[in-house]
């Protein structure tokens, strides 16, 4: 297996309704990570880029919806991808505002 750089664990923060109540509620963040990562490379990249303390990890790996392609009698997939839950010890927070 091959081992990522900390620039490309982290993709993108997840941002939706619940990703945000959990943020507000338990301190848990979203983010789409690669889909190789691990739990331990995910800790390490979130507290190196935002100078936090991780409490742990939680993974999903999310399914490609089936699309149909518009004007076609084919039907088309969106890549998979997994989404990581990040729990961050008492005391600390990841501000978001700025950075979608």
């Amino acid at each position: 297996m091959r081992r990522l750089k900390q620039s490309q664990v982290l993709h993108m923060p997840h941002v939706s309704e619940k990703a945000t109540a959990l943020a507000d509620k338990n301190r848990q963040h979203a983010f789409i990570v690669d889909r190789i990562a691990s739990k331990e490379e995910i800790k390490h990249a979130v507290e190196k880029q935002f100078n936090v303390k991780v409490r742990s990890v939680n993974l999903l790996n999310m399914k490609g919806k089936h699309k149909k392609i518009a004007g076609r009698q084919q039907q088309g997939r969106r890549k998979h991808w997994k989404k990581a839950y990040v729990t961050l010890q008492e005391g600390y927070d990841i501000e978001l505002a700025g950075i979608v």
